[in-house]
């Protein structure tokens, strides 16, 4: 992709003639029904499925030239057949469920008459910013169109060639059904210059920015958006092993939520252990992680009964790898945990491994995080397996929405009032 021979106006001129069409495509959706939406949507699950080769092609390209990724990273950019059947898969999971749009959130009548309906409504056009993760163009492109929002898609110069391929098969989709497709746009430019307009807000085009990557992609946004920001910026989550752990459980819930798959932004990067089995169960758990491939910094508790550990230096409590590292505390107790993790913690996902019903219900009312998990894997955190069908992104904001944004979360409200001929006077 080359930004002079896509955008010959140049980028300025080229990013708000992509802001003018999903203006169009926005409004086009505001009156769509929920048969056309759904119907485009599995008219797309059915062209990324025709496509999987030509998909698998282009992922392949990619991967050719990420000589430079970590291999979670690298992770994050591979695609297979399984990959792209859970992507289709999703989008069909996103078309069954019910239609988020003209939801009736509140209903009264004031002593005048009026009657006042609070309605569910598209929040517009939404810019989508991400790296890496090339599903992110269909799950974004899918939870944006049943909202009834058009998106701006620009992913990372690492997945161009993926990205690419996939919105070419959803366009396909969408086309195939009727369906208007300046709805979801991806920019035809991987230079950064693109983002700096889409941060200006393509003059007025943009009514939200999300992004999704890395810490310093998400900061920049942060930083210089002109428009509102749903956003996380980094995922430090934790695992809290608690004395009365059940050591079978405890066991499981921590290989898992480190090493399942490390590059995703609910692996777990902090391990908690209760000082009183640190011996025993702690042991058996970093020997768990040792012997998967997983590097261990621990405190000088941990060191002591864990000759592999590496010293934790003060930085790795506030570390999100996004690797096989993780860094192990031992604590005195539930109440130490909780310190801990609002003093380190990115406010994302937290889980508590115990049998006390008490103590995992303070730790899941007194933490501050989006998501906290009770005897399950910290990779849970995910709309997936929230029954969402798909996310496009994890809040960890106080406003709009937290957790696994879903298509609920994409839409605002306006106010329906139905008079008789009433007056202020």
């Amino acid at each position: 992709m080359n930004a002079r021979a896509t955008m010959t106006g140049g980028i300025a001129t080229g990013m708000n003639e992509i802001g003018m069409r999903a203006k169009a495509g926005a409004a086009y959706l505001r009156t769509a029904t929920t048969h056309d939406k759904n119907h485009a949507l599995h008219q797309a699950a059915s062209a990324i499925r025709d496509r999987a080769a030509q998909i698998l092609a282009a992922n392949a390209r990619d991967l050719e030239n990420a000589t430079t990724l970590s291999p979670a990273m690298s992770d994050r950019l591979t695609l297979n057949d399984a990959r792209i059947e859970a992507m289709a898969k999703g989008i069909e999971d996103v078309a069954a469920q019910a239609d988020p749009v003209g939801r009736e959130l509140a209903r009264w009548t004031r002593p005048n008459g009026l009657d006042i309906a609070r309605v569910a409504t598209p929040i517009g056009v939404i810019g989508m910013i991400y790296e890496s993760r090339p599903n992110v163009t269909a799950d974004a492109a899918a939870l944006c169109l049943k909202a009834g929002n058009a998106v701006i898609l620009r992913g990372g110069s690492e997945a161009a060639h993926s990205n690419a391929a996939i919105h070419a098969a959803f366009v396909e989709g969408l086309r195939s059904a009727g369906l208007d497709a300046r709805c979801v746009q991806l920019v035809p430019t991987t230079d950064r210059a693109a983002v700096g307009e889409m941060l200006k807000g393509l003059d007025g085009a943009i009514d939200l920015i999300i992004p999704r990557g890395g810490k310093g992609l998400v900061a920049r946004v942060q930083a210089e958006a002109r428009v509102p920001v749903l956003a996380h910026l980094e995922g430090i989550c934790h695992v809290y092993v608690h004395a009365k752990a059940d050591a079978a459980k405890a066991r499981a819930i921590v290989l898992d939520a480190k090493m399942r798959r490390t590059g995703i932004c609910g692996a777990t990067e902090s391990l908690l252990i209760d000082r009183a089995v640190l011996p025993s169960l702690g042991v058996a758990i970093l020997k768990d992680l040792a012997g998967a491939g997983c590097e261990i910094r621990g405190d000088d508790a941990v060191c002591a009964v864990f000759a592999k550990a590496a010293r934790a230096r003060e930085e790795d409590w506030r570390t999100e790898y996004l690797d096989a590292i993780i860094s192990v505390r031992a604590v005195d107790g539930v109440d130490e945990a909780i310190r801990h993790i609002d003093t380190y913690g990115s406010r994302h996902t937290e889980a508590i491994v115990s049998e006390d019903a008490q103590v995992a219900e303070h730790f899941l009312s007194a933490l501050d995080s989006a998501i906290v998990l009770w005897n399950a894997s910290t990779q849970f955190a995910d709309g997936g397996e929230f029954g969402m069908g798909a996310e496009i992104g994890i809040g960890t904001g106080k406003l709009h929405a937290r957790g696994p944004v879903g298509v609920e979360h994409l839409t605002t409200f306006k106010y329906i009032v139905r008079g008789a001929g009433q007056v202020r006077g």
